[in-house]
């Protein structure tokens, strides 16, 4: 008899979910638990790497602090390309995830050892992990809608994403003061939970996903298998071998390692645009759709780079320049990153009904537009910040700037990301289904690697000029994208 992992099984039963396939409800709470994990350690690593030894952290600058966040965001969206690959090549999506899950449980558990060793270990299974899971899963959402122009489609990808944002909002409240008022690694550990719970809910569903799912859509060959096994091992080897010399010299500090992979993550992203779209076998519409993808994977770069530093430069906004008392209420820096997931979850539905509701009127907006106007809200969400920096000084400003600057984000958020989750799905060569959805993370490897390597280069993120060069840049290329619209909507190929 086949294992849970591999047996086919229906991919509807007749019951939907809210209007939607009811595999949707299974991968909706398979990603809600991963996304508490996820977002309930991040809530916690900027603020744990600069605090003091004494209390409990790991004593480094500020600086390197976010350098080490940017890194690792960066990674986790960079190994979306590899964990894309992995259910093209190797494993199939469903197998995939069900890995990636394990893995990302027992990197959590890691971060709960008291030890900075395994600490950084865990950081970098989490990294794996997520990475495979998020290429898949979102690839698995994808497949259950047939028809790549239903207009359940988007509708479908924002209450996916609704479950992300649940996670997130309950994960900073939870976790987050665990951490920070109780145990650091007490902290951590409630997030290693927090996946196992997700992977249960998705054992659980497998009869409800679509069988398609299952099956490995370009399985390597004998040959192939081979030839990456032999090249992995060498590339590991180059690498080991690296910093065993930097090691042994004693001159190994952290930046030999955020160097490297800072670069990395801009290099990579470029490569596998260019790769894909350079491949032979790609019809003339699959390479004009690939074109018009870049304008998309550019825009998106953009927005993110400005929307991850929430758990960054705004993370520590919050800890030294806003007063963390409401209503006469005390209450941790780590909840500021509560409020985007909160706003998600109460604008979402509306975002849902607003799209499906313009497509029967004949009305429906253009990705483009949306994107466009996503990128005009996070400029402006940072031209928030510029005046909170201004009017903070030296002291603390009222946490409603922070509160109306993630408001402004979230409004940018709903126009970009879902609908960019399924535009990737359409626009997506066939060969390259998974990878393609690893390709749309690696806009967040470019984004977050930018801010690592401005903060590697010592550029101040505390300052008015930070929030307003981004700000100024975030504005005029939504503005640009929105007059060269008319340009690109050919080369979609009948996308929208």
């Amino acid at each position: 008899m086949a294992s849970s992992l591999t047996k086919d099984s229906a991919a509807t039963d007749g019951k939907t979910f809210f209007g939607h396939p009811s595999g949707l409800a299974y991968l909706f709470m398979t990603e809600m638990w991963e996304r508490y994990s996820f977002y309930g350690m991040r809530a916690l690593l900027v603020l744990f790497l600069a605090t003091n030894v004494a209390d409990g952290g790991l004593g480094m600058r500020a600086a390197t602090a976010v350098a080490i966040y940017s890194v690792y965001n960066a990674m986790v969206y960079l190994l979306a390309l590899p964990g894309g690959w992995l259910g093209d090549r190797v494993w199939g999506a469903r197998k995939a995830v069900a890995v990636a899950g394990v893995v990302i449980m027992t990197g959590h558990f890691l971060l709960a050892v008291p030890s900075s060793v395994s600490f950084f270990i865990g950081l970098a299974l989490i990294a794996a992990g997520s990475g495979v899971l998020k290429a898949n899963i979102s690839t698995m959402v994808g497949q259950l809608y047939t028809d790549k122009n239903d207009p359940r489609r988007d509708g479908g990808f924002t209450i996916f994403y609704m479950g992300i944002n649940l996670g997130s909002f309950v994960a900073p409240l939870t976790i987050g003061y665990v951490g920070q008022e109780i145990n650091w690694h007490l902290g951590f550990a409630m997030a290693g939970v927090g996946m196992a719970l997700g992977l249960a809910f998705y054992f659980f569903g497998f009869r409800h996903l679509n069988p398609v799912s299952n099956q490995v859509p370009s399985p390597l060959s004998a040959a192939e298998k081979s030839s990456v096994l032999k090249k992995g091992l060498i590339w590991l080897g180059v690498a080991v071998a690296a910093f065993a010399v930097i090691g042994l010299a004693g001159i190994f500090t952290i930046n030999y390692a955020l160097w490297p992979l800072t670069v990395l993550g801009l290099l990579v992203p470029a490569w596998a645009l260019l790769r894909i779209k350079r491949d032979r076998d790609l019809s003339t519409a699959e390479r004009s759709r690939m074109s018009a993808y870049v304008w998309f994977f550019a825009a998106a770069a953009i927005f993110w780079a400005i929307y991850d530093q929430t758990g960054s430069t705004l993370a520590l906004f919050a800890k030294v320049h806003t007063q963390n008392v409401l209503f006469g209420f005390d209450f941790p820096e780590s909840w500021f990153q509560s409020l985007n997931p909160l706003f998600v979850m109460a604008l979402a539905p509306l975002f849902a009904w607003l799209w499906v509701a313009l497509h029967r009127r004949g009305k429906q907006l253009s990705t483009l537009a949306k994107f466009s106007f996503a990128l005009v809200m996070i400029g402006l969400s940072f031209g928030v910040m510029m005046m909170a920096q201004g009017a903070a000084g030296d002291g603390k400003v009222s946490p409603m700037w922070l509160v109306s600057v993630y408001f402004i984000q979230t409004v940018g958020e709903l126009c970009l990301s879902p609908v960019g989750l399924s535009l990737t799905t359409k626009l997506a060569p066939q060969k390259y289904g998974s990878q393609m959805m690893g390709v749309f993370f690696l806009a967040v490897t470019a984004g977050d690697s930018t801010i690592a390597l401005l903060q590697l280069c010592g550029v101040p993120t505390d300052t008015q000029g930070w929030f307003a060069s981004q700000a100024a840049l975030a504005v005029l290329v939504g503005i640009a994208i929105y007059w060269y619209r008319r340009k690109v909507q050919p080369l979609m190929g009948g996308v929208h």
